[in-house]
């Protein structure tokens, strides 16, 4: 929640991320002006990689240099040399992005390969092509991007570049140490502005030491880096991937603790918070008749939500040219009466509002745990942002935050719940967010279908999602068409089931902020069951067939971490076909962890024997569990195997003797 005077920086930040996930990593590349440097010959001889036997490719070294001595330019050199070892190293490693965003300049790319046999193919200048990858408001995100000649298992292949970065230093850097492949060696070579004394502190890895070398650079060198890779369920790459920032001890380190942050930012807010007459008498207004004060904030909330267009929307409607027209909010009042603002503005324009009222209400500084784990004793830039407004109600903080579209008080985005916050006032306050239970994120499902005796399942279907589990559905879809959407729900029905055929579909609340997201639409699914001679074998709980299960590996690396507690309720009732009955009638047991989760299945057939009747329930986060350590996996995908193989229960139906 930002007014939009700090817009700008944002867009910055979101651009920085949109680097991260353009390449393989920012420091990727270059050594400047430095020679290319002699090949080891038991390096074009090496046969598989020595930090991870089976690896595809590795690096042999992975060297950036970083110059802060100069004016205003900090000037990072890359090199980095990589041995292939596979055709899939080969065809991962065949294409380089440089990305880098406006006030920074890439200059010196080179690249080549050494084959096998000892030959080298150099890249030429005229194929490093420079492309826009992506542009907002202004801002470009561009790359420097080359193949490499000549790439085949056995070769290595090398390329450097300098990278100049204007107005900026290397205080509060980030230095990866792990990458997408295994390293044997990552140097640091680090010369600060001014002879500026520094620490680097280092995050999820051991310590590591500085040694001197000349012309004011230390240098540091860790060894034998494992690949970085991804598991399913894991926590922020932030929180568990080898990296570490540097900080300057003086004069250059602006901000060393999030209690400087806040007292700087309640001397910025003040403006954006004022309250004058006009937001007086609004506030008035909205509040005359109020039987209570939970009866004033919720007409004040209600008000700035429905008549406040946000430009940050990108389904309000703007162009680009009429954003560029809009005059910027100086304060609530102007947010007031132009009806238009920013997701920050229409935040501190309810916030004044809530003050006229005779509430305390207050910016609060919160972390995002969607992108690494907060600890308030450990200073990082970015990891406290200006979020949301609390109020203090009957003694009692509550949290909004009129930005998020989709989210309801007194539901937070559930990067947002369970975190500590700090209050932005005249005193400063840790608060705890809260954290939503289980039946808050739903998912219900109903099915009413008819099976007949060649195995065919058809019917209807509903599925209604509320909570978090509906606010990233209508994230989801909300930059598709109408006709987008039901592609995408057909992909995903025929990525478990595919010979379905869906017909009759129906979205609904795709955009709307209150209302749970719902898919309708009619299925028919050939072969669904397998017939053998007199009996039809199928799994009649539809919404699980052809899921497979959450944890397949035996072993794990990091810790397994769920972003919130979220419960699941299925009813399907199944038409048996005529002439056919029930011939096992056994069901799965329940399956209970504590108060963490909970697994039942119901199931029988009507009197008549015609119906098959499911039931399912299901809930998991129970007492605000959501991270287990290493050491827990085998107990938590034990768990979750039981649960997938309940859900994936079979049942059998035999042919009565009457109908041969």
């Amino acid at each position: 929640m930002i007014p939009q005077t700090f817009r700008r920086s944002i867009l910055v930040l979101l651009l920085l991320v949109l680097v991260a996930l353009t390449s393989a990593d920012w420091s990727r590349v270059n050594a400047g002006g430095e020679e290319w440097r002699p090949v080891e010959a038991a390096d074009v001889a090496l046969k598989a990689a020595v930090v991870e036997p089976n690896a595809d490719a590795e690096a042999i070294f992975w060297d950036i240099r970083i110059d802060d001595g100069g004016q205003n330019d900090l000037v990072l050199n890359h090199y980095v040399r990589i041995k292939i070892f596979t055709e899939r190293g080969r065809d991962q490693h065949s294409k380089i992005d440089i990305p880098y965003l406006q006030g920074i300049k890439i200059k010196d790319v080179a690249a080549r390969t050494i084959r096998a046999d000892g030959s080298i193919i150099e890249l030429a200048r005229e194929d490093i092509i420079e492309k826009t990858v992506v542009k907002v408001s202004g801002l470009k995100l561009r790359t420097k991007t080359f193949a490499f000649p000549g790439i085949e298992p056995g070769a290595i292949i090398e390329y450097k570049w300098k990278e100049v970065r204007s107005n900026t230093s290397a205080n509060h850097m980030r230095l990866q140490f792990q990458r997408d492949i295994p390293v044997q060696s990552v140097t640091y070579r680090i010369k600060p502005a001014n002879k500026e004394p520094f620490n680097v502190h280092p995050f999820n890895m051991n310590p590591f030491a500085f040694t001197k070398e000349k012309d004011g650079f230390v240098v540091t060198t860790v060894n034998n880096i494992s690949a970085f890779r991804e598991e399913p369920m894991m926590p922020p790459e932030d929180s568990v991937k080898s990296w570490a920032m540097i900080r300057y001890a003086g004069f250059f380190s602006l901000f060393t603790n999030y209690y400087l942050l806040a007292a700087e930012l309640s001397y910025v807010f003040q403006p954006f918070m004022k309250v004058d007459d006009d937001i007086k008498k609004k506030s008035a207004e909205l509040i005359a008749g109020a039987a209570n004060t939970e009866e004033k904030l919720q007409r004040v909330y209600e008000f700035c939500r429905a008549n406040i267009k946000n430009t940050d929307d990108k389904n309000a409607g703007f162009t680009d040219e009429q954003l560029e027209k809009l005059k910027e909010n100086k304060k609530p009042s102007d947010t007031l009466k132009r009806g238009v603002g920013s997701g920050g503005d229409i935040n501190l324009l309810f916030a004044s509002l809530a003050s006229a009222a005779g509430l305390e209400a207050h910016v609060t500084l919160l972390p995002d745990r969607g992108r690494r784990f907060f600890d308030r004793l450990v200073y990082i830039p970015g990891a406290l942002r200006p979020s949301s407004i609390v109020v203090r109600l009957n003694g009692t903080w509550r949290f909004f935050d009129l930005s998020e579209k989709y989210v309801t008080p007194p539901m937070m985005r559930w990067q947002q719940e369970g975190v500590e916050g700090l209050l932005v006032g005249s005193r400063t306050e840790w608060l705890k967010t809260p954290v939503s239970p289980a039946d808050k994120s739903k998912e219900k499902r109903t099915a009413k279908l008819t099976l007949d005796e060649n195995g065919t399942l058809e019917g209807d279907i509903t599925i209604e999602y509320t909570g978090h589990l509906a606010v990233e559905r209508k994230l989801l879809n909300d930059d598709d068409s109408p006709v987008q959407r039901e592609e995408n729900l057909k992909e995903a029905v025929k990525g478990r089931l595919s010979s379905a055929e869906l017909t009759n579909i129906v979205i609904e609340n795709a955009d709307d902020p209150v209302k749970p997201f719902i898919y309708k639409y009619h299925v028919r699914v050939p072969e669904y069951a397998q017939r053998t001679g007199k009996r039809l074998f199928f799994q009649p709980g539809y919404f699980h067939k052809g899921i497979e299960a959450l944890f397949s590996a035996g072993t794990r690396r990091y810790p397994v971490y769920f972003h919130y507690a979220w419960s699941e309720e299925d009813k399907i009732t199944i038409a048996l076909p005529k002439g056919y009955a029930l011939d096992n009638a056994d069901r799965p047991a329940p399956i209970k962890a504590g108060d963490v989760c909970m697994h039942n299945i119901n199931m029988g057939v009507t009197q008549d024997q015609t119906q098959l009747i499911y039931n399912r329930t299901f809930f998991f986060g129970g007492s605000d569990v959501n991270l287990f350590p290493v050491e827990t996996y085998s107990q938590v995908k034990r768990l979750f195997d039981e649960i997938h193989k309940a859900d994936n229960h079979m049942i059998t139906l035999k042919q009565s003797a009457s109908t041969n």
